[in-house]
């Protein structure tokens, strides 16, 4: 189940629905796992000499000598950062509001990562006929090219969760690619969705 507990998401979700501001978009990411343990630096250990001119052939015991020990405790925790923070995108099931703004699907698509899956919700304007112009809302999941398989395994559960908060929307656009989010093919599929054109648009 998705977590989408922080009050930011609905605030946002009303602003890009109100007409009182220009946001017209926002952009929901899973959260950064922080770091399991914090590492001292590495300039506080240095490297093992042996004492004797004579050539030493045998590795320094770390439990022998505390600086050398306290080096490979150092290494040991770098290795296991790496590994916690190789799998954070994988593990978090909290979404947070990643950013906002008023350039439409085209500012939108510059903000989307490859590597991850995110949700967006867009307010679209365009004009139905000579006569009147329309607004509609979409919803986009976006699992990008590189997103890994762990991610995109919870993404059929966790859209049901984000649709209901980010609730109003005429329609779903699942989107893998970011020339699937150009405006023109989602304005002709709204058009479609939202009854007769008498102008011929």
């Amino acid at each position: 189940m998705a977590d989408l507990s922080d009050p930011k998401i609905d605030e946002a979700y009303q602003d890009v629905r109100s007409d009182k501001t220009d946001t017209n978009w926002l952009l929901l990411d899973y959260e950064v796992c922080a770091v399991r343990r914090a590492c001292p630096p590495v300039s506080r250990y240095r490297a093992h000499m042996p004492s004797s001119p004579s050539v030493n052939l045998r590795p320094p015991d770390p439990l022998a000598d505390p600086d050398t020990h306290s080096a490979a405790q150092h290494v040991c925790c770098l290795f296991d950062t790496f590994a916690w923070n190789a799998g954070q995108s994988d593990r978090s099931d909290k979404l947070q509001l990643t950013s906002t703004g008023s350039g439409g699907l085209a500012e939108l698509r510059e903000q989307l990562d490859d590597g991850k899956a995110s949700y967006a919700y867009v307010r679209v304007q365009y004009a139905n006929d000579k006569e009147s112009k329309r607004e509609k809302f979409i919803l986009v999941i976006w699992i990008g090219p590189n997103c890994k398989v762990m991610r995109k395994a919870k993404i059929s559960v966790h859209t049901a969760d984000v649709k209901s908060v980010l609730r109003v929307y005429s329609m779903e656009v699942p989107a893998r690619e970011k020339d699937d989010l150009k405006e023109e093919p989602i304005i002709v599929k709204l058009r479609k969705a939202g009854g007769a054109s008498y102008d011929g648009v």
